[in-house]
């Protein structure tokens, strides 16, 4: 441990690897359950599996992690050295992992700031590596905390699916608006406003999805220095695609392309394609 503040989030950050031990990010797993069997979102396969169970219609579910977890890896910390932690979690309205996260900072002999990021996905990964950043320079827990909160605020989260079947099932939409929206072959592209997904606009195919999507990931840059993450679900080539008209135009701008894990994947599907736009 490099700092005496310890940096803790969840997996739906989906932060690389490389990047989590780089900046001695601690990440909490939540599970997704294929079947009726759980697993960590962690798994490296836990992705696939949900993909191919969506498809097959099996029944897929997600799961918190208990305040235990939260509350090993705060022990953890404070073994490493850290005398001070904060945990940034994926925000509240789409799971209750803050409260998990809240449950387990009253347990510890450890001073504790929980964030509700109120993003998901690198909306939250880029608040939680700029947070431990700053960790990593000395500052303390509130400068910290403040770094992981303006990051998450000031970043767009973007994205298509490529089948409203999902968000039916999970609630998002009505059964009527789905089918409507299978008849008419409607691509919806939603955002992350205030911790909530939102309809943005829509469009008829994936095509047109991807360039939307280019157009609005142009307009929330304005110009400005940003980091970009184009996220996926079972869409590699589409995300690709994506990623290389981005840097084309806008070169100026840091860009990362990854996969998303199956607990977000359990309420969109196979074929999402999301943008993240981090002003710096």
């Amino acid at each position: 441990m490099s700092s005496s503040v310890a940096v803790i989030t969840d997996s739906t950050a989906y932060l690389p690897s490389r990047w989590t031990k780089e900046h001695h990010v601690v990440v909490v797993p939540v599970q997704v359950i294929v079947a009726g069997t759980p697993m960590d979102e962690t798994d490296s396969d836990q992705a696939a599996l949900v993909t191919q169970a969506l498809a097959r219609m099996e029944p897929v579910t997600t799961s918190r992690p208990s305040p235990t977890r939260f509350i090993a890896a705060l022990q953890q910390a404070q073994s490493a050295g850290a005398r001070q932690a904060v945990i940034a979690t994926l925000s509240s309205a789409m799971s209750a992992t803050y409260e998990s996260a809240v449950l387990a900072a009253g347990e510890v002999d450890l001073d504790v700031e929980v964030i509700d990021s109120r993003t998901i996905a690198m909306g939250l990964g880029y608040g939680v590596i700029d947070g431990a950043q700053e960790a990593a320079l000395g500052k303390g827990l509130a400068e910290v905390s403040a770094a992981i909160r303006a990051t998450c605020q000031r970043s767009q989260v973007l994205f298509y699916v490529d089948t409203m079947e999902y968000l039916r099932r999970g609630g998002r939409v009505s059964a009527s608006r789905a089918a409507v929206g299978q008849v008419m072959h409607v691509k919806p592209i939603l955002h992350v406003v205030d911790g909530q997904v939102q309809a943005m606009d829509r469009v008829r195919t994936s095509g047109k999805a991807i360039a939307r999507l280019l157009e609005l990931t142009v307009e929330a840059v304005a110009g400005r220095p940003c980091r970009i993450a184009v996220q996926h679900l079972a869409a590699a080539e589409r995300a690709a695609d994506l990623a290389q008209r981005i840097g084309l135009a806008l070169p100026d701008c840091t860009l990362m392309i990854g996969q998303i894990g199956g607990v977000i994947g359990a309420h969109v599907g196979p074929g999402m394609v999301a943008v993240v736009v981090s002003p710096q």
